[in-house]
């Protein structure tokens, strides 16, 4: 399908989205939440993508939601909003599940809604000109996105309640210090280092890198036991497929394995 909020292409089994909203910020509107869950939802489908790389047109990465649409609704906003958060709550859970790992690359700001987006991809490059803010209290609003799920569980409690109640900025190396960015690099190098990492994951093994998030995802809510037997099944099925036969022969001839995510 064609989007209008986004760009779109695959490359060598790598899906880019580029969030294309740069005068309004690539703010999450009705229009950019329905596209990115139908470009999400393409990633996950498509057996040529092995990996996705989202990124942000022009200055930045995301400023959130788009408040001026969001004036226009009048007494209509309530519904507005939970429109707009089915479309993009939609996309993040697929994105979280979905076999294909994603990596965000985050230049500029990455604030309310553009930081959960990252929040909820499997890698963060953030690039040194990087900024995180929660900001969704500055506006009488509280978070979405998944924010309030996985900030607690990367940051810690005390310092998500700092976050999200005084809107702090927190600078790339913060947010590296923090673990919420996987790594800083200068801004001129964002794209090259993002597509490097979805370049390794794109040659790996795609159903064990989508079992293995879903592995570590359900740890958080399981207890030890049960989510043990959780790994002993999901390990069996991976001993199945003829992926792992390939890594383990490949691994006992020294030469690199060649999956087909089959």
């Amino acid at each position: 399908m064609e989007f209008t909020t986004l760009l779109f292409d695959v490359q060598e089994s790598i899906a880019h989205i580029t969030l294309n909203r740069p005068a309004a910020m690539n703010s999450l509107n009705l229009e950019i939440s329905r596209d990115l869950m139908h470009a999400i939802l393409r990633c996950d489908e498509d057996p040529v993508i092995r990996a996705v790389v989202i990124s942000g047109a022009g200055s930045l990465f995301c400023a959130g939601g788009d408040l001026r649409a969001f004036t226009a609704q009048g007494k209509h906003l309530p519904y507005y909003i939970k429109e707009v958060t089915t479309y993009f709550h939609a996309a993040l859970s697929r994105l979280t599940r979905m076999d294909p790992p994603v990596v965000a690359a985050v230049h500029g700001y990455a604030v309310g809604a553009g930081m959960s987006l990252a929040l909820a991809c499997d890698i963060v490059v953030a690039a040194q000109s990087a900024q995180f803010n929660v900001g969704y209290t500055r506006v009488g609003l509280t978070p979405d996105g998944s924010m309030s799920y996985i900030l607690p569980r990367i940051v810690g409690m005390r310092k998500a309640l700092e976050l999200t109640l005084t809107n702090r900025m927190l600078s790339a190396q913060e947010a590296l210090d923090w673990g919420i960015v996987t790594k800083v690099v200068p801004d001129a190098e964002l794209l090259a280092q993002a597509n490097a990492f979805a370049a390794k994951f794109a040659v790996g093994a795609p159903k064990a890198l989508g079992a293995a998030k879903r592995l570590l995802h359900s740890g958080w809510t399981e207890t030890l036991e049960t989510h043990m037997e959780h790994e002993s099944q999901t390990i069996a099925g991976m001993a199945r497929t003829s992926d792992t036969q390939e890594g383990i022969t490949a691994f006992l001839e020294k030469r690199s394995p060649k999956f087909k995510g089959q």
